[in-house]
């Protein structure tokens, strides 16, 4: 009986693994047989779509066509584009309790350089990304490719932070102090090295990297034509990890124009124009430091006053799809630009959302900041290039 039962089972087993593998087989053949979807024209004979194989090489990188969904499958075209990606080190000025401060970093210079001195953008990540991330994630390198402008990604240690957080909050020789002259360093070496426009030199920065790009530009605004916070927490408060942690989550507790009186010498400083880009559904740094940081670069920029009163400018305001934009301008330029995002949390804008930290909602972030940047010269050298003209228009006179 026992032996009976046996073969009944095994038989039905039988029975059951031949009819997937015939069911297997069918759907191969529809596949194969699917037509395939008509773009553009209809045509009247559709033919079968054919396999293709295309090998690539690891070390050519195509840039995607523009509107396209990148791959999941890593390298992304839009990490690398079609120029030249160098990853080195720098060897930045010894900070206490180091003997050696050496900063990485990453420099992408577009394919079509026309020899003239190219700007520079310097992109500072957040914690717990690579360089390597951000750059695939912000897409800014496609944008070098069409404009003409190099970019450069410092890199923070995991020594020096286990998350490779930049310590934007602590101004000290040991700590954010050392990382900004790390980073001005580095972008002197390479003003100096590659010949790009040291009038043109621009400050990015996502998260802790904005947080490090207020800290620089608040102390070497002589050095950037303008800065761009993407997700930033306010300046001026924090100046421990546990006070950080508190102005991420709700924002400055202190009126952010004294803030910024405190920190810098207001009457003395040149300006420097800002565009803020802010999640409204950010639960990370909270939408609240948008909004003072964008009152802080008033006061830098001499349009708000120490009661926080506009004493210059005109300001517009824009709503269109899901995006509030909000313009400060001074004779006919844009001076600080924000934009809030609905429903976008802490993630660089419009970016490829396959990668952490990265949003495909909102605007493309990117492509936003570099059409605020282009237009924007370092101030400190403009004013000294009136200055010469009109004495020499003097003197010849």
């Amino acid at each position: 009986m026992a032996k009976s039962l046996t073969k009944i089972w095994l038989g039905g087993l039988k029975r059951l693994i031949s009819i997937q593998a015939q069911h297997a087989r069918d759907s191969v053949k529809r596949t194969a047989a699917r037509p395939a979807r008509p773009t553009g024209k209809v045509s009247a004979k559709l033919k079968p779509v054919k396999p293709v194989t295309t090998v690539r090489s690891p070390t050519k990188r195509e840039a995607p066509r523009p509107g396209a969904r990148e791959s999941r499958v890593r390298p992304r075209a839009a990490a690398w584009a079609s120029g030249a990606w160098t990853r080195s080190f720098h060897s930045a000025p010894a900070a206490p309790g180091r003997l050696v401060n050496h900063l990485q970093y990453g420099l992408y210079v577009p394919a079509a350089a026309t020899g003239a001195p190219m700007p520079l953008v310097v992109m500072l990540h957040g914690c717990k990304q690579s360089i390597e991330e951000f750059a695939e994630g912000t897409r800014m390198n496609l944008l070098a490719d069409r404009f003409g402008f190099a970019v450069v990604y410092p890199e923070q240690s995991k020594h020096v932070h286990a998350h490779r957080c930049w310590h934007w909050y602590d101004a000290s020789d040991t700590a954010g102090g050392a990382e900004t002259r790390a980073v001005v360093s580095l972008v002197d070496a390479l003003v100096a090295g590659h010949d790009f426009d040291g009038e043109r030199v621009y400050l990015a920065g996502l998260s802790a990297g904005a947080g490090l790009a207020t800290l620089l530009a608040a102390q070497y605004p002589e050095r950037f034509a303008a800065v761009a916070l993407h997700s930033g927490p306010a300046f001026g408060e924090a100046h421990s990890g546990i006070v950080a942690m508190d102005v991420m989550r709700r924002g400055a507790r202190h009126d952010p124009v004294v803030l910024v009186d405190e920190a810098v010498d207001v009457a003395a400083y040149p300006g420097m124009p800002a565009v803020i880009v802010h999640g409204d559904a950010d639960h990370v740094v909270a939408p609240a430091n948008a909004e003072q940081l964008t009152t802080q670069f008033l006061r830098l920029n001499g349009l708000i006053d120490a009661e926080g009163e506009r004493i210059a400018g005109d300001v517009r305001e824009e709503r269109k799809a899901g995006v509030i934009t909000r313009d400060y301008v001074r004779g006919g330029r844009r001076v600080v630009r924000l934009c809030r995002v609905q429903a976008l949390g802490h993630a660089w804008s419009g970016g490829d959302d396959a990668v952490p930290f990265h949003s495909s909602k909102g605007p493309d972030a990117s492509a936003l900041i570099w059409e605020f940047f282009r237009y924007q010269r370092r101030q400190a050298r403009a004013l000294e290039t009136e200055s010469v003209s009109a004495g020499a228009a003097s003197g010849g006179a």
